[in-house]
């Protein structure tokens, strides 16, 4: 089999997830999306299951559209309820206001580790001259970089809040990867995203990238569209130099 490689004759840089790819957050999420809905679905409908509902329905996707289309896939339809909702009300926006005060308390008392594959491979993209981007759904992705310690490693940060700001879709709509794209003033057939879910690789692969390498930790999903598939970053390798690309911004 053919060692998976990240060629730079063919690539300029390197877009990450953040959660599951960069950062060692998806389990945190899952877990307080875990303790949210089944407290939620007491006395109407089966336990949230921590791997299956979480990569099917949640993962990789806006908070609030995480929340409908497991509720869908329930059976369920709540009111959308607005941001001020008390945590927990029985409304969407009151389902992810309690999420997120979980995992918020949870980054703040425990902090954020790096895979320290993913931080390998940041530094050789970088002494080869590759751009490299944190790309999140969530509103918090400039702080799990900023607290897992990587900042410097990192060229760009497109998450939430951008999407908030500029009205962007969330996955599995390629516009958070596109808007990455074009900061970098590059075309995405010459740039390659890093996905850990589902959504991730579809969005990817909507978007026209270069290419597409798809992250399956712990035996992982299945992996339709992406043209790599490792169960771990340190399986890459990465080939050629190129020079760097000037005038992208830095955020």
């Amino acid at each position: 089999m053919d060692e998976p490689v990240i060629d730079l004759t063919e690539i300029g840089a390197v877009v990450f997830d953040t959660d599951g790819v960069v950062t060692d957050t998806a389990r945190g999420h899952a877990a307080a999306w875990k303790h949210v809905f089944d407290a939620f679905l007491r006395g109407r409908s089966a336990p949230f299951d921590i791997r299956d509902d979480y990569l099917r329905h949640v993962d990789g996707r806006p908070r609030l559209d995480g929340i409908r289309t497991f509720l869908t896939a329930r059976g369920i339809t709540l009111p959308e309820g607005t941001p001020g909702d008390e945590p927990g009300a029985p409304t969407v926006h009151g389902l992810g206001l309690a999420k997120d005060r979980l995992f918020v308390d949870q980054v703040d008392k425990y902090g954020v580790a790096a895979f320290p594959s993913t931080v390998s491979l940041l530094h050789e993209l970088r002494r080869r001259g590759a751009r490299t981007v944190a790309v999140s759904a969530s509103l918090h992705g400039r702080k799990l970089v900023t607290s897992a310690g990587v900042s410097h490693l990192i060229d760009l940060i497109v998450d939430g809040n951008d999407a908030a700001h500029m009205n962007l879709p969330g996955k599995p709509d390629p516009a958070l990867f596109l808007e990455a794209a074009r900061r970098l003033a590059l075309p995405a057939a010459k740039v390659a995203v890093v996905e850990g879910t589902l959504p991730g690789i579809e969005a990817a692969r909507k978007g026209g990238f270069g290419l597409v390498i798809a992250v399956a930790r712990d035996g992982g999903v299945p992996a339709p569209g992406a043209d790599i598939v490792v169960t771990d970053l340190g399986e890459l390798s990465v080939r050629k130099r190129v020079l760097p690309f000037l005038g992208a911004e830095r955020g």
